[in-house]
């Protein structure tokens, strides 16, 4: 499971309980940009390690803002990230999760949505997030960025809002949620969105492969892999452009720097959003870039809504992606850590405050359920492996 450090309300005793290995974390204290030193690394790692798990991947080494735009600092930023990996690669901590989506992480508009059941699950509602693009922000022509129907049930929604849900919609959009790397006010937001004038999506994949051209040789020298998270959602959103949202945005990736260690953290939340991304086919095509896993069904519907449904329900097809990451680890002969993602806040956790989507009964029933497929997928393969074997075996003892 994911664990924001010694602040996270979910302790290290209850991720241990919860039948976990291992953690994913950061350093999250350390400012965007800065060396992440040995000592304090090391300090993070005993911690886990007494707690009985280990610390093998790391989400996330931020990258700048100047990284992505190449204005200012960005070069001696870039020489902090190449420092920071070999730093870790010095621990032991080999996968190193990142993401390059401008300005704002993964972004939702409700992180309370209740659902059938009575739990609360993450939500994103365009016609609230177009809301708060055209008529709170007032972004400079951004009504021209969607049609007139989208722009109608946005100002119905907007008039239907009280003061306090529209300060709470801005919130939850700009003022940073777990494990996201900035919090603004809305005039620095305004701010941010503006240096990224003339920053298509063309220059923003220009800047992201320079990025790698420089960080992915210290990643080949020291043994480490670099695993890119995709868009959330997987497409423009505030007129920014973003670059890892679907299958050819990864070809282009990976052609542009061939090496192995230039990775993929496979999220099938974020990539199920789209209806166009096949993801089983998507676990086949880049089975040899997979070094993480995230694994979360998200349910769409057809004005742009989705929300974060049961791990095994909603629009993924957890079932077949399952069995291909069983068929890749076999294949590689190795194992590939996952995680299960935003779970459900529920039961005891509807009653404590918790980071959104990362409760901890919400996590624990969603890696259960994964942990019960990917059993089954196992089994049924060895099952079907024995019976194949078994008229072989006859054929050789009738021969005899």
């Amino acid at each position: 499971m994911r664990w924001f450090g010694p602040n996270d309300p979910v302790s290290l005793d209850d991720i241990r309980q919860a039948g976990c290995s291992g953690v994913v974390t950061a350093l999250h204290h350390v400012p965007n940009g800065q060396v992440w030193k040995i000592g304090e690394i090391k300090e993070r790692k005993k911690e886990i390690e007494e707690a009985g798990m280990i610390w093998s991947v790391v989400e996330s080494v931020p990258v700048h803002e100047q990284i992505k735009t190449q204005t200012e600092n960005f070069a001696e930023y870039i020489e902090n990230y190449k420092q920071t990996i070999r730093n870790l690669a010095a621990c032991d901590i080999r996968i190193i999760t990142y993401n390059f989506m401008p300005v704002l992480d993964w972004t939702r508009t409700d992180l309370a949505y209740t659902v059938e059941d009575g739990s609360k699950a993450l939500r994103f509602e365009r016609a609230a997030f177009i809301a708060f693009d055209v008529f709170l922000l007032k972004r400079k022509n951004s009504a021209v960025e969607y049609s007139t129907v989208e722009l109608e049930r946005a100002k119905e929604r907007f008039d239907k809002m009280s003061s306090e849900e529209k300060r709470q919609l801005q919130r939850n959009i700009i003022a940073g949620l777990p494990g996201s790397e900035e919090s603004f006010t809305l005039e620095q937001f305004q701010a941010a969105l503006d240096t990224y004038e003339g920053v298509d999506a063309d220059k923003l994949r220009q800047h992201l492969i320079y990025f790698l051209q420089q960080v992915i040789p210290v990643a080949d020298e020291v043994g480490v892999k670099m695993v890119i998270h995709p868009d959330d959602p997987p497409y423009s959103i505030l007129g920014l452009p973003r670059v890892v949202s679907t299958a050819m945005d990864l070809d282009a990736i990976i052609a542009a720097m061939p090496s192995l260690n230039n990775g993929l953290c496979f999220c099938t939340g974020s990539f199920g959003v789209r209806p166009d991304n096949d993801l089983p086919y998507m676990v086949k095509q880049f089975w040899d870039r997979i070094h993480f896993i995230h694994l979360r069904s998200t349910k769409r519907n057809a004005f742009g809504d989705f929300y974060e449904d049961n791990h095994l329900e909603g629009d993924v097809d957890m079932y077949a992606v399952v069995q291909h990451i069983v068929e890749i680890m076999q294949r590689r002969n190795l194992s590939i850590p996952m995680r299960p993602d935003h779970g459900h806040q529920m039961l005891d956790d509807l009653r404590k405050k918790t980071n959104p989507g990362y409760s901890a009964i919400g996590r624990l029933r969603g890696l259960a359920e994964l942990r019960g497929l990917e059993l089954a997928i196992i089994r049924n393969r060895m099952e079907a492996e024995r019976q194949q074997a078994q008229p072989q075996l006859l054929r050789k003892q009738s021969s005899l």
